[in-house]
């Protein structure tokens, strides 16, 4: 799975009060500018996870995907699932969010320019070398598979996806758009995300809504992501506060190299890395690292927000519990007070790490309070 990952499971599950703190409060000038939108293109990129036949996607498409892949060729409908099996086992990733990723810097709109991109990869080189959520074994993934990947894409057009996807988002998709920009007129998501990282965020983040992307929320270069358009206003405004996350800090970075030295000799977040269910993603420590600091991150700002679920049940039902990491991060930063006082993430991060608050002993304590379970029991749940 993809080192930087770019997923996030919008699980409804429910919400617990705003911090109190901030509830009588004067409320500052609007920092957010939400731009919503939909998305032909993307919908065919993420129309593949349906067609791939797995059951993390066929749960919520099985019947739209077995409708469609009969207008298919057989060596197209074949096709798709060696493609996808062979993204999971190569560093590219999931198939369908880092494909979306990887083109959408060079400008990702109807079916017709996602062939477009992948018949002329040069156009898709200059936003990809700018991208830093991906490495050149990705690139050479992409060029040996474009040429399929085209022939899919292709193959979808010639099968009248484009109608397809209008008749299943149906005559009110306007109308639900515009609906949405009103539910999130009032969240003010990139003042959080920039008093508790530290960093400046575009103002504008653009929410692209689509027919078929369950489960995943997929964010997309600058601050553009992908989600359900059914997904109700407190799962868009998560997904928001956790997509233009990532990455919270330069992996590359003396505080992110620090912290994975010390979770690299803990007896447990390595084997949750190397033992947790694929489908999940974050196969890597680094991967683990920036995924679980973006949802401990997320989860202060959706509470401060008033959206958030209550973390000892997100993190025990999302991904098979496998984000003790998140939870642990999460705990240290509440302690830290860190909606209050905010900061410099990665900063804190090195302080963590040199305190020693990285350790097993603290961490795995920390992230046990948090989940409400046994210290020896974090992992694996059953």
């Amino acid at each position: 799975m993809n080192r930087r990952n770019l997923l996030s499971a919008a699980l409804a599950l429910p919400l617990i009060p705003a911090l109190p703190a901030f509830a009588q409060t004067a409320r500052p000038p609007m920092r957010t500018r939400w731009n919503v939108v939909g998305s032909e293109g993307y919908d065919a990129i993420a129309f593949l996870g349906a067609l791939s036949g797995r059951d993390l996607y066929r749960r919520y498409y099985a019947a739209d995907a077995d409708a469609f892949a009969a207008r298919l060729p057989a060596a197209i409908r074949a096709d798709i699932p060696r493609l996808a099996d062979e993204s999971d086992k190569s560093s590219f990733g999931l198939l369908w969010p880092v494909l979306a990723n990887v083109l959408s810097g060079a400008g990702v709109t109807t079916l017709d320019s996602v062939i477009g991109l992948l018949a002329d990869l040069s156009r898709v080189r200059p936003s990809f070398e700018r991208n830093p959520g991906r490495e050149e074994s990705d690139w050479i993934w992409l060029t040996a598979s474009a040429p399929r990947l085209h022939a899919v894409f292709t193959a979808l057009r010639a099968a009248g996806f484009p109608a397809f996807r209008r008749g299943r988002l149906g005559a009110g998709f306007d109308a639900r758009i515009a609906e949405v920009s009103r539910a999130l007129g009032g969240y003010d998501v990139v003042r959080w995300q920039e008093k508790l990282t530290g960093r400046t965020f575009d103002p504008v983040v653009n929410v692209v809504l689509l027919a078929f992307s369950k489960p995943h929320g997929a964010k997309m270069q600058g601050q553009t992501f992908l989600q359900a358009a059914d997904y109700d206003t407190a799962t868009t405004v998560r997904i928001a506060a956790h997509e233009m996350l990532h990455p919270p800090f330069p992996m590359d970075g003396a505080a992110a190299k620090g912290a994975l030295a010390i979770l690299e000799k803990d007896p447990l977040i390595p084997r949750i890395v190397r033992e947790h269910d694929p489908k999940w993603g974050y196969t890597t420590l680094d991967g683990m690292l920036n995924e679980d600091m973006a949802q401990a991150l997320d989860q202060l700002i959706s509470e401060a927000l008033g959206v958030a679920r209550n973390p000892a049940d997100r993190w025990r039902q999302a991904d098979d519990g496998i984000h003790v990491l998140a939870a642990g991060l999460y705990g240290l930063l509440r302690a830290d007070k860190w909606v209050e006082a905010g900061g410099d993430i990665e900063q804190w991060l090195g302080r963590a790490a040199a305190a020693g608050r990285l350790a097993p002993d603290v961490l795995h304590a920390t992230a046990a309070r948090v989940l409400e379970r046994p210290v020896d029991r974090l992992w694996p749940l059953a």
